[in-house]
């Protein structure tokens, strides 16, 4: 293979031919990154234009968060038309914003001409409402309009998630007229799945798949193959209630209709993939009690502030569930054992409850868990954490009976790991679905308070079992 690219013309090969992005694993090489770097310094327009006409949006997208700064701007002032906007929409929000406050309002306008709709709107959504009118101003009044009625639309709804551009026909039309229409029509989506039927109120008739329509004659009307029926979503509808209709039902696209029914737009599985990557991202962090909008490219000072409410909640509980070990203080004075043995009793618990938390709130996320099954669940769930209990109650308790060589005490953290098992896996379910129940996403705000749950239990459970048990005053 070297041997190939030694006897290759230079000329003849390709810029990332001579090149190469990235490594075998698939890494962006630095030397890759030092070569645009040293081209934008050097104003090697035309070697930068090559570079970026040949890569990938999301390829282009990891090109822009490696290089400085400085040279993002540069990049994309050099390469100008050259240069896709949508790979803006493939970096970091922090890179992003930083990008769009340097370039001009002209050149950023021109670039979002380039754009899908759908893009065009992700681009400037994350943007303040001043520099929002200041681009949208730059724009041919029929771009604009199209992209403010998308804006007005809920955040994270189907109507902010559409693509603008789709395929309507009339429904008295032939199999014919619609093929001679795309072939003859120059403005069409770069992808499309399905064509659409619309009165000329533009009031959805239905759909018509391509594989159905090339498989036909001419001469069929397109009546005959539209699909009355066909799944379409709101430009209300939650974005991850359309994601979820997309898994469910196996679609690669879906219309979208307004409040009265007319057709304004299609939803398509690329803008599915990156909605379901969004809201996993958006959980994970939630779970961990990180804002949503963290980002590696942000500076410590943000990430601090990001994460120091949810650090402060965390306190607060901490030392609830600690005041309940000061109830204890004499008991803990007259047998060291209790304070040494009681941390294990809380820290399982808040495992146990850890993992039935975390299938619950996927389960509500994904709305398998409802009130039809809900308290099959809760039971289910209950049993799992008594079962665990009574195994986890034998061994801590020989494991206590062997460390401090007292046969009462193996007895009384058996008991409180039992209960403790127990609370915790029905405080992992039930917790999540009080919040959802009050509007609150669980993903946010059931570790806390599940912990807090554990500990709270835990503590009392073994200190009050070993209270009663030996006497204690």
């Amino acid at each position: 293979m070297a041997d190939d690219l030694e006897l290759a013309d230079p000329a003849a090969m390709s810029a990332l031919d001579r090149h190469p992005m990235r490594d075998a694993e698939g890494e962006l090489r630095a030397e890759f990154v030092e070569i645009v770097a040293k081209a934008i310094e050097s104003v090697d327009t035309a070697f930068l234009k090559e570079i970026v006409g040949e890569l990938h949006e999301a390829d282009l997208g990891d090109l822009v968060s490696a290089l400085q700064p400085h040279d993002r701007v540069s990049l994309i002032e050099l390469t100008g038309d050259d240069f896709d906007f949508s790979a803006l929409n493939e970096v970091d929000d922090s890179v992003r914003e930083e990008l769009l406050e340097e370039l001009e309002p002209a050149t950023v306008a021109e670039g979002v001409r380039e754009l899908d709709s759908d893009d065009a709107v992700e681009l400037l959504e994350g943007m303040d409402e001043e520099d929002q009118d200041e681009i949208l101003d730059k724009l041919p009044p029929s771009e604009r309009v199209a992209l403010e009625r998308s804006l007005d639309y809920p955040e994270n709804s189907a109507g902010r998630r559409m693509q603008t551009d789709f395929i309507s026909v009339p429904p008295d039309w032939n199999v014919g007229q619609a093929i001679d229409y795309m072939r003859e029509t120059p403005d069409l989506p770069d992808r499309f799945y399905e064509i659409y039927a619309v009165d000329q109120w533009q009031r959805w008739q239905g759909a018509v798949s391509l594989d159905a329509l090339l498989r036909s004659r001419r001469p069929i009307p397109l009546a005959d193959l539209i699909d009355e029926d066909r799944r379409r979503v709101s430009v209300n509808d939650d974005q991850e209630e359309v994601a979820r209709l997309f898994g469910k039902y196996n679609l690669v696209a879906a219309p979208v209709v307004d409040i009265d029914n007319r057709l304004v737009g299609v939803i398509t599985i690329d803008d599915v993939v990156d909605v379901i990557e969004e809201e996993a991202d958006e959980d994970l962090k939630a779970l961990g009690g990180v804002t949503s909008d963290e980002e590696l490219s942000d500076n410590f000072w943000s990430i601090a502030k990001g994460r120091f409410n949810w650090l402060i909640i965390n306190l607060a509980t901490a030392f609830l569930a600690s005041s309940v070990l000061g109830l204890f203080e004499g008991q803990l004075e007259q047998m060291v054992a209790l304070a040494v043995l009681a941390p294990i009793v809380a820290s399982q618990g808040g495992n146990a409850a850890t993992q039935t938390m975390t299938v619950a709130v996927r389960a509500l996320a994904t709305r398998q868990l409802t009130s039809n099954n809900a308290s099959r669940i809760v039971i289910r769930e209950g049993l799992v954490g008594l079962m665990n209990g009574i195994a986890f109650a034998v061994i801590t308790g020989i494991a206590a009976v062997a460390w401090f060589k007292i046969p009462a005490l193996g007895v009384v953290i058996g008991l409180a790991m039992l209960v403790n098992m127990v609370a915790g896996a029905l405080g992992g379910i039930l917790i999540p679905m009080v919040l959802e129940k009050v509007k609150a996403d669980p993903a946010v705000a059931s570790g806390t308070f599940v912990t807090t749950v554990t500990d709270v239990v835990g503590f009392f459970s073994f200190l009050g079992i070993a209270t009663l048990w030996f006497g204690l005053k």
